[in-house]
């Protein structure tokens, strides 16, 4: 599973590094992993600006595992498409089981 070099234990939660594609159709999260840069992609259909891609990432993310969206915050990259998200409440094993589910 070459995607959990993107997925760090952290103090209080876990960390994941994403590249988001904003703008794209339709929102796909995971959408595939890169593995150049180690990082999992996300395509949000919200526009970088105005911070709508990273509420929508926040929020996909939320749905995706389940949690409350305050549980979420951008660690790194706000204005950047390369960032890097913190989870607290959350396990390493459950964030691994849930995005394989998705990318396969």
């Amino acid at each position: 599973m070459p995607f959990t070099d993107a997925i760090h234990p952290a103090k209080d939660g876990i960390m994941i590094d994403v590249e988001v594609v904003p703008g794209a159709k339709k929102t796909q999260i995971p959408s595939g992993y890169n593995q150049w840069r180690k990082r999992i992609e996300v395509k949000m259909s919200q526009p970088a600006r105005d911070g709508k891609a990273n509420k929508e990432l926040i929020s996909c993310l939320a749905q995706l595992f389940d949690i409350d969206s305050n549980a979420i915050s951008i660690a790194a990259g706000a204005k950047s498409g390369r960032k890097t998200v913190k989870i607290v409440g959350v396990s390493a094993d459950d964030v691994i089981e849930r995005i394989e589910s998705k990318i396969g």
